[in-house]
């Protein structure tokens, strides 16, 4: 996942395939229907964040989607909820083994999400940023009708910027404090962090979404990271200043998008819990799943307009 600088600071691996699937087919990926397949785990923020947007623009029927379980081994996620623990698609029970059909002995992080072409069974990329920008501008010719535009030209220049803040100090913010190694590294990311989502309570005190007036690649990503955080990055990565129903605007925000379709029914907080408090066993030695919080919340109304306090 990452690595340690001497000042105790967790520094995210970013080294992706970064391989992209285009209309033009420019990389030898064109856009065809029914040729790849995104793999996920509903556990993970990252894809978490592909399976929304593909859900979102209507893509279901044209690129499919295999779901991995919510723990994995050092080597690899598995395929441990489908029958006999194998892809019905791709055949396999590790997704290491798309990776390893392009990359004989792949020696980075074998991740999620990630696409692979079906008819060679190898993974063609696991750059998760990329991928869900590349769904919105490189396969509309496939998008559903009325499907949004997540990444409209017009705004991109103020989604980029949003994106980037809301990475660096949320995002990866949330495991830079969980798994700092010194004291010192752990209390620059938590301030960071909660000066971020002030910031961020402060912008959507009076607008529904992060940029513009439509839900963009913005509240995607963001989304992905507030949804998880009473239940795992509050207690679990010490994020413990707030809860997030603690803070009002930001708690109202997130209830608003949970209840969109294609958010919150893509969500499985069991899977997430299970992940990371039985994978992180360097922070939960115990492996013990807590049986909280209570997320009967989510389901109240949420103001969808306006100021949210």
């Amino acid at each position: 996942m990452g690595a340690y600088r001497s000042t105790g600071e967790f520094k995210r691996d970013q080294n992706y395939i970064t391989s992209r699937i285009t209309a033009d087919g420019r990389d030898g990926y064109p856009v065809e229907p029914g040729r790849y397949r995104l793999v996920v785990s509903r556990a993970c923020p990252w894809a978490s964040r592909a399976i929304i947007v593909r859900e979102l623009l209507g893509l279901q029927d044209v690129l499919s989607m295999g779901v991995c379980g919510p723990t994995h081994d050092q080597r690899s996620w598995t395929f441990d909820l489908d029958p006999g623990g194998r892809d019905p698609v791709l055949g396999i029970e590790r997704i290491q083994d798309a990776y390893f059909a392009r990359f004989p002995g792949y020696e980075r992080g074998i991740t999620v999400p990630c696409i692979v072409d079906v008819t060679t069974g190898q993974v063609v990329t696991n750059d998760y940023a990329q991928i869900t920008l590349d769904l919105s501008t490189e396969w509309t010719a496939f998008h559903a009708p009325g499907a949004p535009q997540l990444y409209p030209a017009a705004l991109r220049a103020e989604i980029d910027e949003v994106n980037d803040l809301v990475f660096r100090d949320v995002n990866n913010g949330v495991y830079r404090a969980g798994f700092a190694g010194s004291q010192e590294a752990y209390a620059a990311a938590y301030e960071r962090l909660f000066a971020r989502l002030d910031w961020l309570s402060e912008r959507l005190s009076t607008r529904r979404y992060l940029v513009g007036d439509q839900i963009t690649e913005a509240d995607i990503r963001l989304f992905t990271t507030l949804v998880r955080f009473d239940a795992v990055y509050h207690g679990h990565f010490k994020c413990n200043r707030n809860k997030l129903t603690e803070l009002p605007v930001l708690w109202n925000y997130a209830r608003d998008l949970f209840q969109t379709p294609h958010f919150g029914d893509t969500v499985n907080f069991d899977h997430i819990k299970r992940h990371y408090y039985e994978v992180h066993r360097d922070i939960n030695p115990s492996g013990i799943v807590p049986l909280g919080p209570d997320l009967s919340g989510w389901d109240l109304p949420a103001r969808p307009v306006g100021p949210r306090i």
